[in-house]
């Protein structure tokens, strides 16, 4: 078995699984979430309030769709109760962020502003014209936003600029020796 996958899924209170053939929905506090698992992969409802996804066989390709799904839901039961956040923050002279109603407007270093519109399901919090926070329930939706405004100006190697994760380490370069 797939340690992953046989590993329960708990359910907190105030959060609803409904499963309606192959589709499961999980209801909570924040929200709701909806996923379809694929045709090799069961999920049931135990006793004592858990779930447990089964796959059909063990071919290779069931063993990790089954640890996929069992993450997969795990996560929006996370989402629906706690959410998810990523906090990036921006370095450069004169890069800064701020709020414009639900989107963000960033100064780069380009001839103009940029307009970042947030989409559906996501939220912006400024914390000080460097430092920003995306919140979520959806987890693949607050890892990619992140990533696409990350990609508005990646970091720089030799001076440092750019938008970055808080966490994120940046590798710095020597410039060139000179004579």
């Amino acid at each position: 078995m797939s340690r992953v996958g046989k590993k329960l899924v708990s359910v907190p209170n105030g959060v609803e699984i409904n499963i309606s053939g192959k589709k499961v929905d999980v209801k909570g506090p924040k929200g709701q979430l909806s996923i379809d698992l694929p045709e090799t992969i069961s999920i049931k409802k135990n006793d004592d309030g858990t779930f447990l996804l089964e796959r059909a066989n063990d071919e290779t390709k069931n063993k990790a769709l089954h640890g996929l799904a069992r993450s997969l839901v795990a996560n929006m039961v996370k989402g629906v109760t706690d959410g998810y956040s990523k906090t990036l923050e921006i370095v450069g002279t004169g890069y800064k962020v701020t709020p414009k109603g639900n989107d963000l407007e960033f100064a780069l270093g380009y001839s103009h502003p940029v307009l970042f519109k947030a989409p559906d399901g996501i939220s912006f919090k400024v914390e000080s014209p460097t430092k920003f926070h995306i919140f979520g329930i959806d987890k693949q939706a607050v890892g990619e936003t992140a990533a696409k405004v990350r990609k508005l100006r990646k970091q720089d190697p030799y001076k440092g600029k750019g938008v970055r994760f808080d966490t994120e380490v940046i590798r710095r370069k020597a410039g060139k020796a000179g004579k």
